[in-house]
């Protein structure tokens, strides 16, 4: 699907439908616990981050007339203004101590930065069901070229449109007419394109470029739709400062990072279950043994394949036959398989047609590994129950 095609499906969209996936894959995924480790990861990293893009900008004396200015606008383009201000100087003037630290202090607080990216690597791969990540040298090259090589290209396409950016942020004595707000969209196309580089590339899965492209629009729209919200609340309510004083800008900072990264993982989901919701309806987990139901139902369906000539599905093909989410399915055949129950064949190197067969004898093989695993843990509360409601006399036999 190209964009104009996207475009074309936005009145046909299942706008409900996503709102609900967004709701049941924020609570099932624990992307609240997910953004609160964001949070955190991204105040101990905020700072590295910030030394090594001031590094590359006095590495390049070229960008030198530009830095300042640069500094100010990408943090009042992330953050609210009304402490976009305070934010910045607290930066510039921690970066500058950090520069005179030692090697062992510059690396300590470069693994900082690399905890952040190696943290949303791990979360983003996680929301696409993703169970073999690149490898840790590959992920530490790249991430590390993004975040030398990140700033000096966005001051390399910036220095097209200095003038703009200079007259915009007041340092000459007028702004054309038209320029501000070109200045706003040029701001918006920036996050748009950030966020979508994040959820093409950063999977280790293949992900189409439109399917980011609406997965950066959603985020780049929901972070500026929170900026605002945001920035009316605090002016509205000055809770913060009447409380906190001088010290307001701390925990404002935490709320507005945490709405930020819930907006962005948001936004990955979107992209994720995106070929779903353009597929049509799909059934939604109906209760607490969800799982365990799309288990049973997944090796009713390959136990009626063993006889076929094929002898099993692929995942899509399980899917479709379910109707359900590959991303759903996929954590249910993987502890299927764990279980031996299921096998693999790959007869090529493509996830894609790797098909899934049924192992287990459904004669011989009792039912309570799988309860235990999705349904009902063993525990001292639940110990009564499994002896006497005789579940371990369970086979496969009577429920398939």
């Amino acid at each position: 699907m190209n964009l104009r095609q996207l475009i074309a499906e936005l009145p046909r969209f299942p706008w409900w439908s996503t709102a609900l996936t967004l709701r049941e894959r924020f609570r099932e995924d624990r992307l609240g616990i997910s953004a609160s480790s964001l949070t955190f990861t991204t105040i101990i990293a905020l700072v590295p981050l910030f030394t090594v893009v001031l590094a590359v900008f006095t590495a390049f004396p070229m960008f030198g007339k530009m830095q300042s200015s640069l500094q100010a606008w990408l943090v009042q383009s992330l953050i609210p203004e009304s402490i976009s201000r305070q934010v910045l100087g607290y930066m510039t003037q921690f970066a500058g101590k950090a520069s005179r630290l030692g090697f062992a202090g510059l690396g300590a607080l470069m693994l900082t930065a690399f905890a952040l990216v190696l943290t949303i690597d791990r979360t983003l791969n996680a929301i696409w069901r993703v169970r073999r990540p690149r490898p840790l040298a590959q992920r530490v090259l790249v991430y590390w070229a993004v975040m030398t090589l990140g700033p000096l290209l966005l001051a390399a396409s910036l220095s097209i449109t200095s003038y703009l950016l200079s007259a915009s942020r007041g340092l000459v004595a007028s702004v054309p007419g038209g320029l501000g707000l070109l200045l706003d969209i040029g701001e918006f196309a920036l996050l748009v394109a950030a966020l979508t580089a994040l959820y093409r590339y950063v999977p280790n899965t293949p992900v189409r470029g439109t399917h980011a492209l609406a997965g950066g629009l959603f985020g780049a729209v929901g972070i500026e739709i929170a900026k605002q919200l945001l920035a009316s609340y605090l002016k509205l309510v000055p809770t913060y400062s009447a409380v906190y004083g001088a010290f307001a800008t701390l925990p404002i900072l935490l709320v507005w990072i945490y709405m930020g990264w819930s907006i962005v993982l948001l936004g990955a989901v979107v992209t994720a279950y995106l070929p779903s919701l353009l597929a049509g309806a799909r059934r939604r987990s109906t209760a607490h043994g969800w799982q365990f139901q799309l288990a049973l139902e997944a090796l009713q369906k390959l136990e009626a394949a063993r006889a076929t000539a094929r002898r099993g599905f692929t995942m899509r093909e399980l899917a479709d036959a379910m109707e359900v989410d590959p991303l759903q399915l996929d954590p249910v055949l993987e502890t299927l398989v764990q279980l031996d129950w299921i096998g693999r064949l790959n007869e090529v190197d493509d996830e894609d047609h790797t098909r899934f067969v049924i192992l287990a004898d459904v004669q011989s093989t009792a039912l309570e590994p799988l309860m235990r695993h999705l349904l009902l843990p063993s525990s001292e509360a639940t110990e009564k129950l499994w002896k006497g409601g005789q579940l371990s006399s369970l086979y496969l036999k009577d429920v398939l």
